[in-house]
């Protein structure tokens, strides 16, 4: 077999890694080349930063350094018994595409992940190497984030994280008898004792000795995680829950939600079609609620009977329509808890409107002005100048919110 070109290479392991949600670079610390030493930056100008429709960031090299694998889990397209095209880099043409990209202001750093080869051990073995050829040779300051294998020997990924800007674990799937089932190889106790390990290895990188002395710093921006959704029977409030519990836990900076996307040659236990993507975006919105807005899971999750969230309305929106008690609120008088379930007001938002509102009133126009999103929320607060009247118990509020009907194609 002739040997494949670094061209084709990258075609194929660029588009085996599309289906890795969690490639987003912020969190991380500042390092920046400007001082002459070293290349790259975390930030800053010469940062080419690229967006997929669905919100997904794609402003770094993100590839697989290969899409063999010895796995067989049923959803992964990469799995040993799924007939695509394969492709591996070596740890050379790794670090080598990565330096040209930055020079040629394509990306801001590297997302790298990959299928199992030989061993777990061997894989992370050439993913640390990588990093630390990375940084250590070629003095590359950007940002590096390591989908990492929990398999792998221990010491393999604290070398890893001693690199990498932030290091990834996914569980996979919501439940762990979603792991068993479609994924009998992988052990989701494994998975969880991996997260812990990067967990304390972190919390020991901020300890100081008794002499005073930091340690080397481990993954700056953390670990995160990615499930899988719509591939088992998982409800949202199941996942929602389980992502719940993996922050409190192992301290994640996010969890990522992905789309189940249907592959080639796929077992019948399967869905046929992938979720809609609006599911994935009402998830995400969820999350923030949880972790940045004080819900509880339970306040989310209850307004359908099934356990999932409503598609045709963001999550606040949803919940604020079902406790109308709740509202009007005076955005002069509510406290910050209250406004925060304020559909249309951010956290930014209700900052300002903390701030202001103790050297003056606020009226209709100053709430635009900072921010406040009202064709949202005029329905649920009153101002100076403002009062929703019967708006916010009218029959037909939640029409104004949802999208039009949309006449389906019979074919």
């Amino acid at each position: 077999m002739a040997p494949m070109s670094l061209d084709k290479k990258l075609a194929i392991l660029s588009d085996a890694a599309k289906y890795d949600a969690s490639c987003a670079s912020s969190g991380t610390t500042r390092r920046s080349s400007r001082d002459g030493a070293g290349l790259g930056s975390t930030e800053g100008s010469g940062i080419c930063h690229a967006y997929a429709p669905d919100g997904r960031c794609i402003s770094l090299l993100k590839i697989l350094m290969t899409n063999f694998c010895i796995y067989d889990c049923a959803y992964c397209v990469n799995r040993v018994s799924s007939n695509v095209p394969r492709a591996r880099f070596s740890v050379d043409e790794v670090v080598r595409l990565t330096l040209e990209f930055y020079r040629r202001n394509y990306i801001e750093g590297l997302f790298l992940s990959s299928g199992i080869i030989r061993s777990p051990d061997a894989t992370m073995a050439d993913m640390a190497r990588i990093a630390r050829e990375l940084r250590v040779t070629h003095g590359f300051r950007g940002y590096i984030h390591l989908k990492t294998i929990p398999d792998a020997a221990p010491e393999l990924i604290e070398e890893a994280g001693l690199h990498a800007d932030r290091l990834s674990i996914n569980v996979e799937l919501p439940t762990d008898s979603s792991v068993r089932t479609y994924a009998p190889e992988k052990d989701p106790g494994r998975i969880r004792r991996a997260m812990a390990d990067v967990r304390l290895a972190k919390e020991a990188s901020t300890e100081r000795s008794h002499t005073g002395r930091r340690p080397p710093r481990f993954a700056p921006a953390g670990q995160s995680t990615q499930m899988i959704v719509g591939a088992d029977g998982a409800t949202d409030a199941t996942i929602l829950g389980n992502a719940t519990n993996l922050y409190s836990a192992y301290h994640l900076k996010r969890v990522y939600y992905s789309a189940f996307s249907p592959i080639p040659d796929a077992t019948a236990k399967l869905p046929l079609i992938r979720p809609p993507l609006a599911r994935e975006h009402r998830l995400y919105q969820a999350d923030w609620l949880l972790r940045f807005y004080g819900f509880g899971l339970d306040e989310i999750t209850a307004a359908r009977p099934d356990g999932n969230l409503d598609l045709e309305l963001d999550p606040k929106l949803a919940w604020a329509l079902a406790h109308r008690g709740h509202f009007p609120l005076d955005v002069n008088r509510a406290g910050r808890a209250e406004l925060l379930r304020v559909p249309g007001f951010g956290t930014r938002t209700v900052k300002r409107i903390l701030s202001t509102r103790r050297h003056r009133s606020l009226r209709y126009d100053d709430l635009l002005r900072m921010g406040a999103a009202m064709a949202r929320a005029r329905a649920f607060v009153t101002a100076l100048d403002w009062t929703p009247r019967a708006l916010t118990d009218s029959a037909d509020l939640r029409a104004r919110f949802a999208p039009p009907p949309e006449q389906l194609s019979l074919f």
